[in-house]
């Protein structure tokens, strides 16, 4: 019965059923206020289907990430939530400092408007595992505005293995493990400059 008025109200709202087949993620630093989820085969259809053009997909991940781990051509656009500063040191992850792009909402503004889209129109933000700066960008999007912001699930990379000897290897679902396109040829007029 439950499945009925799901199958009924989606009819009647224009739902797609596809687009929130994503479990909600666990953890709460993995959710948002809008509820939207979608994995990365999800992201594809609704991108590559009939409404796709009513869609702005954005890869959030730094250009320089984007580099050495693949690209898809699917997204519109890269703005990155947080980007690399090689002039500072995070001491904890050993790694150069990630700090916020102080444009990221006013170039997700400006993507729409390129496109002849609103903050109505539905967004979808996809970063390398789904949960650093996929939902935390999304978060950065609340209140202002924003109608429909989904966060891929898995991100372009997806979870980790657990165990055995390709233990830490991003190998577990994410969309270069599921078939999707892809590859290490950036498309400049996609690509984020300052």
């Amino acid at each position: 019965m439950l499945v009925r008025k799901l199958v009924i109200t989606a009819f009647l709202f224009g739902i797609s059923l596809q687009a929130i087949a994503a479990p909600i993620p666990e953890s709460p630093d993995r959710q948002t206020s809008w509820g939207l989820y979608v994995d990365s085969r999800e992201a594809f259809e609704l991108k590559t289907g009939t409404e796709g053009k009513k869609i702005l997909f954005v890869d959030v991940r730094d250009p320089i990430e984007i580099m050495f781990t693949g690209f898809t051509d699917t997204v519109d656009i890269n703005i990155p939530f947080l980007i690399s500063n090689p002039t500072k040191w995070n001491e904890k992850k050993s790694v150069y400092a990630m700090e916020p792009n102080k444009d990221f909402e006013s170039d997700i503004v400006k993507a729409l408007n390129d496109r002849g889209l609103t903050k109505d129109d539905k967004i979808i933000l996809m970063c390398r595992s789904g949960g650093e700066r996929g939902a935390p960008s999304a978060k950065a999007l609340d209140g202002k505005g924003f109608k429909q912001v989904y966060v891929v699930t898995d991100g372009f990379e997806g979870d980790t293995v657990k165990e055995g000897p390709k233990k830490n290897w991003r190998l577990v679902n994410g969309w270069k493990n599921s078939g999707l396109p892809w590859g290490y040829k950036l498309n400049k007029q996609k690509m984020y400059f300052e």
